[in-house]
């Protein structure tokens, strides 16, 4: 009986919501001659604005359109009946200049099949992708600017920063107006920025060209080709790095030119704003328009393809450095020469005509896609028909962007616990994170006696590859299984401690110190002035580590080596005076091809080019294996942070929640944390070399020493974020994350009230 009684009710129900649907359908037949509301229509009047009643003045034609949507969301009683009742009304809305794709006069009927969520996040995701290419491929061409136009590495480091320093000062004011405004616009005008970036970083070659020093290895500038490369290279060689009593190799003084610098630090500072549009409204504009259910994997999708954009970037970088500088002239040299320039400014004009064209596309989006406006329209009668509201309210289309209110705005986010906790975390996360991802190349190389080419592709391949599948799983879940928000904050708890115990384990990862590089001094770093080398001016020789039995030099010169032979294309350095003679070689002299700088010593030996060798191979995989476990529960969490945070606000203060956020962690991780852990790694270094303004970049470094410090540093930090983690958890107890969990809230609300009775 009782399921009889409830089939009844179900069709009457249906009855009921037929009877409305076929009232809406006939109501714009009848009114199909009536144009739609356009032209600047506000917003929310233009959503509600259906020709669903007779002609009446504007004010009664609302209202009596809200009847008729009002009968058919109080019948909607299930989630099917309500499904049916947002796709008939989808179908009879009326387009606008607000839910319509196109911009002006331009709105073709065939671009209007684009204007849903499935579009926007796959455009939005390969936008981002290039985006992050373009950062990508500033980092891969980085070498050749500095070897170009004579920049140190300190130069570039203040280069780099010029992205952060603009989100910081301008991020939270721009986003709080745009996030009121045409979002998908405003992203486009913020990628237009990114495009003059690119611009602006290729301008210093179209200025000053490919240099003296390029044009001078080319046939068409009077360029020799060598004959005996080998002879050439044992001879440059010989000056630049072997022992010579009279006189070392000096120093080269800088270039002097800060134009180029400049335009550089410019183009970065211009980036800044173009990423905070970017990132700031694009999240907010798809949470908006997207049903809560389905957020976590669509936003998932759009990280994952944004994710692919560092190895675009890299592999990018590494065809067009291929190219010579100046692609129309031929060149003398080869790509392995360490004077060889690339076409370092080519892969700006690509990535700025493709950002341009996609930024293009996505700002011809709708302010709101139509089936977000729908659905907002039965919300807004939802809300109605359970407390009265001011119908002011449902009238408003722009929300106010005074002082007075920005400043309201400020001080909601500031107060508010569970944002504050969340961005602090992210805060102390990014900075226990920041060496890895700076400094994980340098790290390998330094810890495991890995190639530079090794640890490059390792750090951007391995991590990738795992950080997506995390990132996809997460958003698959939470989407299919719809965890409260406590659950979500919880898990995020679980990821910092794994993260902590990654970073610990670290510093058991290490290599055995079985090669030996001398004697220390009292500060720790390494004595390079040994009483065998004392009259050879190493000061300004590069790093060129050599190996005799388990000690390793830093270069042939600070092993007191005079001569160097080549012998079936090994390199040699001998006549040594810091280590002693070697019979084999000294009985050998017929089979080697040598030049000599000075009369050999007395007593002198012979050293092996390259460092010595460690067997490190196994630590190392492990150390690979850890990296993907923390790479890949990390992007877990990265899908449940978002959510919490665009949750824990109001509607009308996400955009300038995220762009809050962005400025804390500018101001607090992206500026200081670079800065911090170089600081840190200098403190390790035992060999430092020298310039003519002073101390130069650091040859060698302390491994046990930079194991310890770096890790156990960056794992304090991540313990600190886990500890506002757990404040998150804390305080999201009746966050509502999803649709229905409003329906579980008074549920739960009324069996509490229940048990206090």
């Amino acid at each position: 009986m009782a399921s009889s009684g409830k089939a009844a009710a179900n069709n009457v129900t249906n009855n009921v919501v037929h009877d409305a649907a076929a009232d809406i359908a006939v109501h714009n037949v009848a009114h199909d001659a009536q144009p739609p509301a356009t032209n600047g229509a506000p917003r929310a009047r233009a959503a509600m604005s259906l020709p669903l009643g007779p002609p009446v003045s504007p004010k009664r034609n609302v209202q009596y359109d809200r009847a008729y949507v009002a009968k058919a969301t109080l019948a909607a009683t299930t989630p099917e009946q309500e499904h049916e009742l947002l796709e008939e009304l989808y179908r009879e809305h009326p387009l606008t200049d607000d839910t319509s794709c196109g911009i002006g006069p331009c709105r073709a009927p065939w671009m209007q099949k684009f204007a849903n969520k499935k579009a926007f996040v796959f455009l939005y995701g390969l936008l981002g992708c290039i985006f992050s290419a373009s950062h990508a491929y500033f980092n891969g061409t980085i070498t050749t600017l500095e070897k170009r136009f004579k920049i140190p590495s300190r130069t570039t480091g203040i280069i780099s920063v010029g992205n952060d320093i603009s989100q910081l000062l301008v991020s939270v004011f721009i986003s709080y107006y745009a996030g009121r405004r045409h979002r998908p616009r405003w992203i486009a005008l913020g990628i237009y920025t990114v495009v003059l970036f690119c611009v602006l970083t290729a301008l210093p070659h179209a200025l000053y060209g490919p240099g003296e020093d390029a044009l001078a290895l080319t046939l068409e500038h009077g360029g020799i080709v060598d004959r005996n490369l080998s002879l050439e290279l044992l001879n440059r060689e010989k000056q630049k790095t072997l022992c010579k009593p009279e006189g070392g190799v000096g120093c080269e003084e800088e270039d002097g030119n800060y134009s180029p610098v400049i335009l550089l630090f410019v183009a970065n500072f211009v980036s800044g704003i173009g990423g905070s549009l970017y990132y700031t409204l694009g999240v907010t504009y798809m949470d908006d328009n997207i049903k809560k259910s389905k957020t976590p994997a669509l936003i998932s999708f759009s990280y994952f393809i944004r994710m692919l954009g560092p190895a675009i970037g890299y592999s990018l970088a590494s065809v067009c450095l291929k190219l010579y500088i100046s692609p129309t002239l031929t060149p003398t040299i080869k790509t392995d020469d360490p004077r060889w320039l690339g076409a370092w400014w080519l892969g700006w004009i690509i990535l700025a005509c493709i950002l341009f064209t996609l930024s293009s596309i996505l700002g011809l989006f709708p302010k709101s896609l139509p089936r977000a406006a729908v659905r907002r329209m039965v919300e807004e009668e939802k809300k109605k028909l359970n407390s009265v509201s001011d119908e002011s309210e449902l009238e408003t289309s722009e929300l106010p962007t005074s002082l007075s209110d920005m400043i309201t705005t400020f001080k909601r986010l500031v107060t508010n616990p569970t944002l504050m906790c969340n961005n602090l975390a992210a805060v102390f996360y990014f900075t226990g994170y920041m060496p890895y991802w700076i400094f994980m190349p340098k790290y390998i190389e330094t810890m495991y006696r890995q190639s530079a080419s090794v640890s490059s592709l390792v750090t951007g391949t391995v991590g990738l590859v795992f950080s997506a599948v995390g990132i996809l799983l997460s958003g698959m879940v939470i989407s299919k299984f719809r965890p409260r928000a406590r659950y979500l904050a919880g898990w995020n708890v679980v990821v910092g401690a794994i993260s902590v115990l990654g970073m610990i384990s670290y510093v058991f990862l290490g290599c055995p110190a079985n090669d030996n590089h001398g004697p220390m001094l009292p500060n720790g770093e390494l004595n390079t002035v040994l009483p065998c080398n004392t009259n050879c001016s190493c000061d300004y020789v590069k790093y060129s580590p050599v190996c005799f039995g388990q000690t390793t030099f830093i270069s042939p010169c600070h092993a007191g080596c005079t001569s160097i032979s080549m012998t079936n294309g090994t390199k040699m350095f001998t006549q040594c005076s810091c280590v002693p003679p070697s019979p084999i070689l000294n009985g050998g002299h017929s089979e080697l091809s040598e030049i000599s700088t000075s009369s050999p010593p007395l007593g002198g030996g012979s050293v092996k080019a390259s460092p010595c060798p460690v067997d490190c191979q196994k630590k190392f995989y492990i150390f690979l294996a850890v990296v993907c476990l923390l790479k890949f529960s990390g992007a877990t969490g990265r899908a449940s942070n978002f959510l919490v945070s665009v949750r824990c606000v109001e509607e009308k203060d996400k955009p300038v929640a995220m762009a809050f956020g962005l400025t804390i962690m500018s101001f607090f991780a992206f500026i200081p944390s670079p800065i911090f852990f170089g600081f840190l790694l200098d403190k390790t270094c035992l060999v430092w070399g020298k310039t003519c303004s002073g101390t130069g970049n650091c040859w060698l470094y302390n491994g046990e020493s930079l194991r310890y410090m770096l890790n156990l540093t960056a794992a304090s930090f991540v313990t600190i974020g886990t500890l506002f983690d757990a404040g998150v958890w804390y305080f999201v107890k009746n966050l509502k994350i999803f649709d229905d969990d409003d329906v579980e809230a008074k549920e739960l609300e009324a069996k509490e009230k229940m048990v206090s009775d």
